[in-house]
């Protein structure tokens, strides 16, 4: 059975959030948040569609598979990560940092976002056998 962490989805959002999705180089939905250097961050607000996303370049050190607790990051204030695989110690750093993370199986960053802001579901993240070491490293994870 795949991850699925307690999230928004399935609900249209009723007030104004900041909405992360994790991207491949090529723009598809990252499969690993962690390593994930490309961010598209979506300011959006109930009833308006999907925004203009703004795009953000992680340097290594603040992927989050690397990432020091301790310091700020450019991904701040963000409400909810959408990402096509995490991690359980993913999800557990962000939500310290206050940030919920739903998992999905759809490549476009665009369609998921529309699914989200109308209140749609979103389908299964894919089946990815690498997610099987980065399980095995979670259990041994600071986060």
């Amino acid at each position: 059975m795949p991850h699925t962490p307690e999230t928004p989805a399935a609900r249209p959002i009723r007030a104004a959030m900041t909405i992360a999705v994790a991207t491949r180089d090529d723009g598809e939905v990252s499969g690993h948040a962690g390593k994930a250097r490309h961010w598209l961050l979506f300011d959006c607000r109930p009833g308006e569609g999907v925004p203009e996303p703004a795009r953000v370049c992680l340097e290594k050190e603040q992927l989050f598979h690397y990432f020091d607790d301790n310091a700020p990051h450019p991904l701040d204030g963000v409400e909810l990560v959408v990402a096509g695989g995490a991690g359980d110690g993913f999800v557990r750093h962000l939500a310290k940092r206050g940030t919920a993370v739903l998992l999905t199986g759809e490549t476009d960053p665009r369609a998921a976002l529309a699914r989200i802001l109308a209140g749609e579901a979103l389908p299964d993240p894919r089946f990815d056998v690498t997610r099987i070491a980065c399980r095995v490293r979670d259990l041994f994870a600071r986060h």
